[in-house]
């Protein structure tokens, strides 16, 4: 079936490709350069991008649960954006833009993993602060649907049923069924994410006092500085 694509389809989806490549080369920094103070203003960096990163997608997944309301009935809704993405990565991958959708919601979906390592990465000097626990919990809850959408996204470039929990595995036929569990399932997970973002974001902002004071303790010259005032007071 010929699908009628248009010219800021693929550089749409190469643009979303950087953010998402740009985020995860920036968590790999972090985790290798904790003692920094320049590492906190990334990690927040990275939070923020994928917090709003983030809040456009879960718009996605909110319109397609308002146009099933009307039409329960019928295959999945994109809004025009989402069906640029998924046609713009349809070319770029050599596929229909069907299993264009599933590399857009997974390019999608790790960019949200990478925000929420971000936070987590941020407030890693007060573990136990509630940022971190919320940041953590994000993490673990985000990767395993990350993984999902890996599994869907796999299994449909190879030209099979996508296999996930929105799909029983492969065992819903194509159908009403399917379209439901799938809008409904996605949408509830990225809404819970989104949740717990947003929980880990607002007590970062609540503890940041205390959450930079804990980086600046871990700062190799900000201890040497913290020991030469001690030693110049005691002189």
């Amino acid at each position: 079936m010929h699908t009628t694509t248009y010219p800021f389809d693929v550089p749409l989806a190469v643009l979303l490709t950087v953010w998402c490549a740009a985020m995860w080369s920036a968590v790999v920094v972090l985790a290798r350069h904790d003692r920094r103070p320049w590492a906190y203003r990334l990690a927040v960096a990275v939070t923020v991008a994928g917090l709003v990163g983030q809040l456009g997608h879960v718009q996605e997944h909110v319109a397609q649960v308002i146009y099933w309301l009307w039409h329960p009935n019928d295959p999945g809704w994109m809004t025009p954006l989402g069906d640029s993405l998924s046609r713009g990565y349809g070319q770029l991958t050599g596929t229909d833009p069907a299993v264009g959708m599933e590399f857009l919601h997974l390019v999608g979906n790790f960019l949200f993993l990478a925000g929420l390592v971000g936070a987590f990465l941020a407030t890693r000097h007060l573990a136990l602060s509630r940022a971190h626990r919320w940041a953590r919990m994000g993490v673990i809850m985000q990767g395993l649907h990350g993984l999902e959408h890996v599994a869907l996204t796999v299994t449909a470039a190879a030209g099979m049923p996508p296999v996930g929990f929105s799909t029983w595995f492969g065992l819903l036929e194509v159908g009403p069924g399917l379209w439901t569990h799938r809008v409904w399932w996605h949408f509830l997970a990225n809404v819970a994410g989104t949740v717990v973002f947003m929980l880990a974001v607002r007590a970062f902002w609540r503890e940041r006092d205390r959450i930079g004071r804990a980086w600046k303790a871990h700062t190799p010259g900000r201890r040497l500085t913290a020991v030469t005032d001690t030693q110049g007071k005691h002189s």
